[in-house]
């Protein structure tokens, strides 16, 4: 499938700017969660720039430089462990998801968004089961949430080194979980995860 496709239905019908929409972090038992939004002109060609699940750390690097370089617009938004455990982690990464889109320039009329649940604006939006690997604008978003997110989860392995962040980014591995029960948890552990607290 044809990964502009729906950027092309929207232009079609009207919408010149176009965001696709994504998140990283929803499942960890620490860290944020990061949502990011990006234009990309029509006739931009981002090889190998898929589902950044299923892309290298290195590819994700490369392409995040890539994606910057050749974005009309690009934003990102963060919401911390202590909003995820006051709101839970649905309504968090809606509310990352609408402070991205919020914070793009140029503001977009329409948006892609990967998954289920539409952002609170009201803005023209469609959402998209595995949009980010269906959706090319999509991809870049998951792409520049996930390097972003890494990012900060490198330098929070600095602050807690017991915890292994720096390979973990924070999901509940073996090692991760054991870290837990030896140390307790630290301030960027979501307490109201399973895994986190007994």
């Amino acid at each position: 499938m044809d990964n502009h496709l729906y950027e092309f239905k929207a232009r079609r019908a009207g919408y010149f700017s176009v965001a696709g929409v994504d998140e990283a972090g929803r499942g960890p038992l620490a860290g944020p969660v990061v949502a990011a939004a990006v234009i990309l002109p029509e006739d931009i060609e981002l090889n190998g720039v898929k589902d950044s699940k299923k892309m290298s750390e290195r590819a994700r690097k490369e392409a995040f430089s890539l994606i910057k370089k050749g974005a009309v617009g690009i934003s990102l938004a963060v919401v911390g462990p202590k909003e995820i455990d006051r709101i839970n982690i649905l309504q968090a990464t809606r509310e990352a998801m609408k402070q991205a889109v919020l914070r793009l320039d140029p503001r977009p009329n329409y948006l892609l968004i990967d998954g289920t649940f539409p952002v609170d604006l009201p803005i023209h939006q469609r959402c998209i089961i595995k949009g980010d690997e269906l959706s090319l604008s999509i991809s870049a978003a998951s792409v520049l949430a996930k390097v972003y997110r890494d990012t900060i989860m490198y330098s929070y392995h600095k602050l807690y080194p017991q915890y292994d962040f720096s390979s973990n980014k924070g999901y509940g591995t073996a090692d991760h979980r054991e870290a837990i029960v030896k140390h307790g948890p630290c301030c960027i552990h979501r307490l109201t995860f399973k895994g986190v607290l007994k």
